[in-house]
């Protein structure tokens, strides 16, 4: 694993998932749930349950963090 990446252990379906992301995207994710009123791990079983195969869990979080962000964007220049 890089060093640049933060590992995160979870317990999603019943089972513990590790997930390495860099420490942005976490922040953004925390942001993300808290905004959603949700644990960090719902928000990532939330996530889980949505991706499709073969996207991995890591990659899924990414883009979620990225499409929140535009939103947030858009809605800040719309107001």
């Amino acid at each position: 694993m890089s060093a640049h990446l933060r590992k995160r252990t979870l317990i999603l379906s019943g089972h513990d998932t590790s997930v390495a992301l860099e420490p942005e995207f976490w922040e953004v994710l925390e942001d993300v749930a808290q905004s959603q009123k949700l644990a960090l791990p719902a928000l990532v079983a939330k996530v889980d349950s949505a991706r499709t195969p073969p996207h991995s869990l890591a990659s899924a979080l990414r883009v979620y963090a990225l499409n929140w962000l535009r939103q947030q964007l858009n809605t800040d220049t719309e107001a």
